[in-house]
Order: C-alpha cells, then sequence, then structure tokens
C-alpha cells in the first residue's frame, strides 16, 4: 500500500469516527449531597486566682475577690446554661476551699457586684444566649472569700466543675 492510499484510510478512519459521534446520545440525573451538622460545645476553664488571703489585717474586714473565666465553644445555635458544682470540699450548699484540716469559704458569682450566685440547674446556672456562631465565647467568674475567717497558714484549693447544657 501506497503512502497516499493510507493517508485516505486514516482520513475516512477518522470521518467515520467523527460521524458516530455526532450520532452519539446522553442521559442525565442528579447527584445529591447531604449531612447533619449536631449540636456541640467545648468547655474549658481558668482558675479564680485569689491571691494572699490575710485575716488578721487586710481581710479582717474586707473580702478578699478574685475572677476566672469560663471560655465555651459551641455549633451555631447550641447553648443553653453552664453549671458550676458547688466542688469537691463542699459543706452543704456552701463551697469551701481545704488547707489541711481547716477550711476557707468563699463564692462563685455571676456579676462583678458578687449578687448573683453561681451554681447549677436553671435556677442557680448561668443562662446564655444561644451560640451566634462558633466563635469561642468567655465568660467571667467572680471569687469572694469573705472577710475575717479564722484559718490556718497554708495553701487552700478546691476544684469546681463547669458543665455547659446544650
Amino acid at each position: 500500500m501506497d503512502r497516499s492510499a493510507r493517508i485516505a484510510l486514516v482520513l475516512s478512519g477518522l470521518a467515520l469516527g467523527t460521524s458516530s459521534l455526532a450520532a452519539a446520545q446522553s442521559a442525565t440525573s442528579t447527584l445529591s449531597a447531604s449531612t447533619t451538622v449536631t449540636k456541640n460545645c467545648s468547655i474549658t476553664t481558668t482558675p479564680v486566682a485569689f491571691g494572699a488571703y490575710n485575716p488578721i489585717t487586710t481581710n479582717l474586714t474586707a473580702p478578699l475577690d478574685g475572677t476566672g473565666t469560663v471560655v465555651v465553644t459551641c455549633t451555631k445555635g447550641a447553648g443553653t446554661r453552664i453549671d458550676l458544682g458547688l466542688g469537691t470540699n463542699a459543706s452543704g450548699t456552701t463551697r469551701r476551699m481545704a488547707g489541711g484540716s481547716d477550711f476557707l469559704t468563699y463564692g462563685l458569682y455571676q456579676d462583678s457586684g458578687r449578687a448573683i450566685a453561681w451554681g447549677a440547674g436553671t435556677a442557680a446556672g448561668q443562662t446564655i444566649t444561644v451560640s451566634p456562631s462558633k466563635a469561642a465565647r468567655t465568660f467571667t467568674v467572680f471569687g469572694r472569700v469573705p472577710a475575717g475567717q479564722d484559718v490556718a497558714a497554708g495553701s487552700y484549693a478546691d476544684t469546681v466543675v463547669a458543665t455547659i447544657n446544650f
């Protein structure tokens, strides 16, 4: 087969392929995509740091105040209340920091005036608005150690569980 015959054969094959493409048919369908976003929150805290309590002079008549934070991050539209437990050394409903065999009472509050106690449940937890976005929100915990407590020198501590309800 000479060169011009081969070229003619290739060109006729291309022409046949093109005509079969022009006669091709197609069909369509839709593909759906879906997911579910679940309500979720995380909670972290920074300690309420009171500093030094001096029952002889400074805190004989003045309380010792301190602050900490609760940081919550929730799915947009989640979150309703932050609860703070009574702590590991509570006596009834009174929070106490333990230091050896002595206890130093203290309170945790939702407001800077330390008038609204921060506890747990609908009546005592801090109600928060639902999350407007996934951005972290910080809430201040206002603490107070009442004045005039008669306790031994030493370190005092307590552990309180913070819970976000969503």
